[in-house]
């Protein structure tokens, strides 16, 4: 078994990751790098989003050549973790959330391509990814299974809202995800997550609150609190990451959903 980990803001290198140096990964969508070893035992593939010293924003960030990468190197799933905004009141900063839906109704790519594997009409492997839910549930399990051994609390459950960076959220703006019912915001896991439907990979996504998005409190979170908190998440993510690796079942793991593809298999 090998699992795909995407990390972001903050968390640039895994800590206890027994491995190489990232390494240059060609895909039909452009080069990536990718870190190839192991982590609480398992074989792991790991993207860095923003690479080290946050070199890339989160409209330089190549999500095809990443997901394509990982595809490639045969990775059985993976699991993402990013750094948010709470627009729910209710989420405490400096808590894990698991998710279990999607708000990303722009359906684009940082360059404002739409977010797809499939540019090209006659696109041998193209289709429609048709799901309920956009997220694992045999990975959010071991997840959350992970979490309560572990003893890290974790919310069960909550829709992730991409929007679009660098910039953050008008007040306005904030006010209607949350109307969608929107649990936080960051601005990377939209894409991976279509992208890993597309290419019928089991994808979790697990947030870290680091701030209150605009007007969802009375004052805003302080910068420097937001930063403390971005350093902090590491150690949050790498404790439920190590937990949740061996209690994955590669024989248990299936695609969110399905990809009807017009062609015969």
């Amino acid at each position: 078994m090998a699992i795909g980990i995407i990390t972001g803001s903050g968390t640039y290198a895994l800590p206890g990751f027994d491995g190489g140096e990232p390494e240059r990964v060609e895909t039909p969508w452009g080069a990536t790098e990718v870190a190839r070893g192991r982590l609480a035992g398992v074989d792991v593939v790991h993207v860095s989003r923003h690479g080290t010293g946050h070199v890339r924003l989160s409209n330089h960030v190549t999500h095809r050549a990443n997901l394509g990468a990982l595809q490639q190197l045969g990775v059985d799933g993976v699991l993402a973790v990013t750094v948010c905004g709470a627009v729910d009141p209710d989420v405490e900063l400096g808590s894990l959330i698991c998710f279990d839906d999607l708000h990303f109704p722009s359906n684009r790519l940082p360059d404002g391509a739409l977010c797809t594997f499939y540019g090209e009409a006659g696109d041998p492997w193209r289709g429609h990814w048709i799901y309920g839910d956009p997220y694992s549930p045999e990975l959010r399990r071991a997840l959350l299974d992970a979490a309560a051994a572990a003893g890290v609390p974790v919310r069960d459950g909550g829709c992730y809202g991409h929007v679009d960076g660098p910039r953050f959220n008008t007040r306005a703006e904030i006010r209607g995800l949350a109307a969608c019912g929107v649990t936080a915001v960051s601005q990377t896991a939209g894409p991976e997550t279509v992208l890993a439907g597309e290419a019928a990979l089991p994808f979790a996504l697990v947030g870290y609150a680091t701030d209150y998005a605009n007007g969802v409190q009375d004052e805003a979170t302080a910068v420097e609190r937001l930063l403390e908190l971005i350093a902090a998440s590491t150690d949050a993510f790498s404790r439920l990451l190590e937990a949740t690796l061996p209690r994955i079942d590669p024989a248990a793991l299936a695609p969110a959903g399905v990809v009807y593809r017009f062609h015969e298999a």
